[in-house]
């Protein structure tokens, strides 16, 4: 069986978890989040998903 779920809302239960239990203040993981918005409209986010996509593809376990 396959379970698709898109990577925000993985990343989005991360930053809960790190908030509730590890005490990570809710501003930090604010701030975290808009320079992920902003470092995509740079010259590094074509390297950033590439590097992404290449990681979950190693979890994944499939090679395109």
């Amino acid at each position: 069986m396959t379970v698709s779920l898109p990577l925000v809302f993985v990343l989005g239960v991360i930053a809960w978890a790190a908030i509730k239990f590890l005490g990570i203040r809710l501003w930090v993981a604010v701030v975290i989040a808009l320079f992920g918005f902003w470092l995509s409209q740079t010259f590094l986010a074509p390297a950033i998903e590439s590097g992404t996509r290449s990681g979950v593809d190693v979890i994944d376990g499939t090679n395109r």
